[in-house]
């Protein structure tokens, strides 16, 4: 069977079209020769079949009686050490690192939090899953590799001792529910997220494969299901339809159409929409949304069993060498209670640990972790000026607009301004109130107690998705896991439609308990408006905690910090270019990358000491140098006698086995200066030297004088500069046009007359003749 009626005959031709990657026309004998592959009511198949052919038929479905039920998932259990339970091991370990945590005692809290914690995790037997994410974090860590957990884990005080999130869920102003990770009622295993740096994660993933086995660990897969683009890109083709056609109208079917496709569109590209071709076309892409299209490979959702997981579920080798991929979707996988763990990457957290290294050598320290930072009123008093160019999270032009209104001034007001800059809360207009109540210039408005519980925090406004929960809980007498269905359901009902089992509950239990009719309705609303712009506490919260990092480095340590974001990219909101001129605006010194000083990576010059120390860019900056070169380099550099360097350039090249294309290279980032001079004569070096000449040759061939030639204007140097490695350290493209920019009165209007009509684009050498005027690259304006 291949439809479930005749009528679906054109659609599968599409399909058999685009898997064999042809036209409808073109496919052939692929596609199927009649539509009589489609199911057929049972009085139907009586006139076609003899009865004891059906009744065999019935026979056999009666014996495939498999139910996905009869699946028994199990934990890991060798990572428990002899003579331990899986709880015993695990109370073990959260004691331990509650001692770590809390060195002056736990308050009594803390240790109901506890308590209450494990008791539930016994309850549903969850130990192995707490305890084989904590190895793979401890392992990670023993690697020198920072990682952080977020999201619901940071909900959890035994998360916060097993040292996988490095959130207090019991600190100031925080108010995280435990039900939202883990309750009896919902029954599932808890969903972990940790996040590591984006450059270390593969030898994470690995050492999972490695300790598990590839029969017994695989990443998630994830359904990729047709959208209006992809359906009209891939129909366009099974018709014939020329391609760059096909990709004008997928391009003009903008967000707001929705999922449907409007016969405009395709007007708007000069097709008829009445042709019988265009008619297809559009018939076809709107019966094709929401079909499966291909089997993707999820972020980092790892699934981890006890014994050959194929067993459990299919797998299938993923694209990329040393993994495995499951083929079931990850809902699918949540449905049958599957442990995941997800294995995340962020940028983020690579800067920040090679920043605390750099400011732990600068220091003369062992090691400085993120927890030790103090709280700093220094580091508030940056980011309510909006200096906050390229921390986390708050370094767009809207977290930096909203920085000196909301003046952070304390840890928990960064929670907030990383969860109220938001599209949601903008569109549901929630920042103004808020921002008015926190400056006094309106009321906090609150029914009774119980909404001062859940609301204080955020001066009586919801802003966070416990907050409906918590909600739910004190004005609904909702039960953790109610309240946890109800923020599955706010996610979800405008595609599932969730919401309205709700709706009966919710407000028909707040008038029971006294609330007005009007004010149980208004609360529902709002809660209709956290499907689109909630925001989770917990995932502020761990978020929060890496924007007070990053701007911790920045304010005192802006040296490290630079390098540190030089050395992770790419990554973060502005490019290296910018960071650097932020930098040097904040009394760095950046030294420009030169064979005689420069590592592979951006360094720190000068030593110990707790001053700003210059940054010198690395190899790594010059664009299409190979490492495997700059290393022979590095090298070759090292091999030297203290004192002594490279004769010049020829020694170089020959010390280093450096070919014609790394020496061009070097010359065109000018980082042959100290042998060769300027970019010129560094050039007219460069192609003196033959690469392929043995040592014979080499010390027999006749050696030209060495040409005087005129060094390279400021214009030139500059577009060097930017194609080499992508910023300058001589001058700003404006400053090329200063003195043409001084004889207009506006100046912001004399750059975008000079950038409309190419005259900036050409006059800073930042583009080329081919390209589009305005569109200076790599520049900011």
């Amino acid at each position: 069977v291949l439809m479930h009626t005749r009528a679906r005959k054109p659609l599968q031709d599409v399909l058999a079209a685009t898997r064999l990657g042809c036209t409808v026309a073109e496919a052939g004998f692929g596609l199927a020769p009649n539509a009589e592959a489609h199911l057929r009511a049972r009085d139907r198949l009586a006139r076609l079949y003899a009865p004891a052919w059906l009744a065999a038929s019935v026979a056999i479905a009666a014996g495939c009686s498999f139910s996905l039920a009869e699946l028994r998932y199990e934990y890991p259990d060798e990572i428990v050490p002899a003579g331990h339970t899986p709880a015993s091991w695990l109370r073990a370990l959260t004691e331990q690192g509650a001692r770590r945590r809390f060195p002056d005692g736990l308050l009594p809290k803390v240790r109901d939090a506890i308590e209450h914690e494990l008791a539930l995790i016994g309850q549903l037997k969850f130990e192995p899953y707490f305890l084989t994410v904590a190895d793979i974090v401890q392992w990670a860590r023993s690697q020198g590799i920072l990682c952080q957990g977020r999201g619901s884990a940071a909900n959890s005080v035994v998360c916060f001792c097993l040292g996988v999130t490095e959130v207090n869920p019991t600190a100031k102003h925080m108010s995280l529910l435990f039900g939202r990770f883990i309750s009896a009622e919902r029954n599932e295993p808890p969903d972990i997220d940790v996040d590591f740096e984006h450059q270390r994660r593969e030898e994470v993933i690995q050492y999972i494969y490695r300790k598990y086995g590839r029969h017994r660990a695989a990443l998630t897969g994830v359904m990729i299901s047709y959208r209006p683009r992809s359906a009209l890109r891939d129909v366009g083709r099974a018709l014939g339809i020329d391609l760059d056609r096909i990709n004008a109208v997928s391009k003009g079917q903008q967000w707001w159409d929705g999922r449907g496709i409007a016969p405009e569109r395709l007007a708007e590209h000069g097709f008829d929409p009445d042709a019988l071709v265009c008619r297809q076309w559009l018939d076809l892409t709107r019966a094709l949304i929401g079909f499966p299209r291909h089997l993707s490979q999820h972020p980092g959702g790892f699934v981890i069993a006890r014994d050959d997981i194929a067993r459990l579920v299919p797998v299938e080798n993923a694209a990329m060498d040393g993994r495995t991929v499951i083929q079931w979707d990850k809902d699918d996988l949540d449905v049958l209670g599957l442990i995941k763990v997800d294995i995340l990457a962020l940028g983020m957290l690579s800067a920040i640990r090679r920043a605390l290294v750099m400011v732990a050598a600068k220091l003369g320290v062992d090691a400085i972790d993120m927890h030790q930072l103090p709280q700093d009123d220094k580091v508030y008093a940056m980011l309510c000026r909006a200096d906050s160019i390229g921390t986390f999270q708050v370094e767009s032009r809207a977290q930096m607009s909203m920085l000196p209104r909301l003046q952070p001034r304390e840890f928990y007001d960064l929670v907030i301004e990383v969860a109220i800059v938001r599209p949601g809360p903008i569109q549901g207009g929630m920042v103004h109130p808020y921002l008015r109540r926190r400056n006094g210039e309106e009321p906090e408005d609150y029914p009774n107690d119980a909404i001062r519980e859940a609301l204080g925090r955020t001066k009586g406004v919801p802003i966070f998705q416990e907050q409906v929960m918590q909600l739910a809980m004190l004005a609904a007498d909702f039960t953790p896991g109610e309240a946890d269905a109800l923020r599955r359901a706010m996610a979800a009902w405008k595609r599932k439609g969730g919401l309205g089992p709700f709706h009966e509950r919710l407000v028909g239990r707040m008038v029971a308990k006294g609330y007005a009719p009007d004010y149980a309705e208004r609360i529902f609303k709002q809660i209709e408006g956290f499907g689109e712009y909630g925001f989770p506490e917990s995932h502020a919260a761990s978020f929060a905690l890496l924007v007070y990092v990053s701007a911790w480095l920045k304010c005192h340590h802006p040296d490290a910090f630079l390098a540190a974001l030089l050395n992770s990219q790419p990554m973060g909101f502005y490019a290296p270019a910018q960071l650097v001129r932020d930098a040097r605006a904040h009394g760095v010194q950046v030294l420009p990358v030169d064979v005689l000083h420069s590592d592979w990576q951006s360094t720190l010059e000068g030593g110990q000491g707790a001053g700003l120390h210059p940054v010198r860019l690395g190899l790594d900056r010059i664009s299409g140098l190979a490492e495997d070169a700059a290393r022979r380099l590095l090298a070759a550099r090292a091999a030297l006698a203290p004192g002594d360097s490279f004769a010049g350039v020829e020694d170089l090249a020959r010390r280093a086995a450096l070919d014609a294309h790394a020496l061009q290279l070097l010359a065109q980032a000018d980082a042959l200066r100290g042998l060769a001079g300027h970019r010129h004569q560094a050039a007219w070096a460069v192609r003196g030297i033959d690469t392929r000449a043995t040592a014979l040759l080499a010390a027999t061939r006749t050696h030209e004088a060495d040409a005087g030639l005129a060094a390279p204007g400021d214009g030139e140097s500059l577009l060097a500069d930017y194609r080499s490695t992508g910023l300058s350290l001589d001058n700003h493209p404006l400053a090329l046009l200063r003195s043409q920019l001084a004889q207009f009165k506006v100046q912001p209007a004399a750059v975008l007359a000079l950038s409309r009509n190419g005259q900036l684009a050409r006059a800073s050498g930042l583009v080329t003749h081919r390209q589009r005027p305005g569109t200076a690259k790599g520049v900011v304006f």
